[in-house]
């Protein structure tokens, strides 16, 4: 499954919480980047050389990354994708990877959040510095202020989720993303989900997609 959705959507928290409760693994393409190149692996070089350089790890090496992850077989009861593609000529290399090796998406869902809400949201988020884990000020903040629940590390806001950022953040993601739900819908893929809502309201829609039966809830594929 691909999630969808702008920066603060809550892609990250739906997808930690399928992968808690499903036993359905979250493939980050930033958390397997970010390994590669910690642990020296070829690939991992090579993406380390383009980031040294100031420029953007190129769509063919982490297409090879998120083969190599799949073909590991940590992830032989499914996954989910946060975060990639971001571009329709990223969503076609995703497609062709996974036909060569007899698979393919089951679903994608755009979990939908008005633009102004992001900005709100975004502005009361955030991060564990020591383990990362995500807390909103309004919606899900942590038993003690500036403590993690999870591991006791310092909280801490990101620099890139002030106002004006995330309204550049926003345009890049209506420009280059957004295209993708039309991309998808034509596949007879698409679901969407309203994401301006609690976090077990949202997650309530999800489950019951992840249902028996298969894709059981009654969503608009094509939004």
């Amino acid at each position: 499954m691909v999630l969808l959705g702008a920066p603060g959507a809550g892609k990250g928290t739906q997808a930690k919480l399928i992968e808690e409760r499903r036993r359905i693994r979250q493939l980050s393409t930033g958390d397997i980047l970010r390994s590669a190149v910690e642990r020296g692996t070829p690939l991992g070089r090579t993406a380390r050389s383009y980031m040294d350089a100031g420029q953007l790890v190129p769509d063919e090496v982490m297409l090879d990354l998120i083969r190599e992850t799949i073909g590991s077989g940590a992830y032989g009861s499914g996954f989910i994708l946060d975060g990639f593609p971001r571009t329709i000529a990223q969503a076609e290399g995703l497609d062709r990877l996974l036909a060569d090796m007899d698979s393919g998406l089951d679903a994608v869902i755009s979990i939908e959040v008005p633009d102004a809400s992001i900005i709100q949201r975004l502005g009361d988020r955030c991060t564990c510095e020591q383990c990362g884990e995500l807390y909103n000020l309004s919606s899900r903040p942590p038993k003690k202020p500036g403590v993690c629940d999870r591991c006791g590390g310092g909280l801490v806001r990101r620099e890139d989720d002030a106002p004006q950022t995330v309204a550049r953040r926003l345009e890049v993601y209506h420009r280059q993303t957004e295209p993708l739900k039309a991309y998808y819908a034509e596949r007879r893929l698409l679901r969407t989900i309203d994401g301006d809502r609690d976090v077990e309201s949202i997650y309530g829609d999800l489950e019951k997609a992840w249902g028996p039966g298969g894709w059981e809830l009654d969503l608009q594929a094509g939004g």
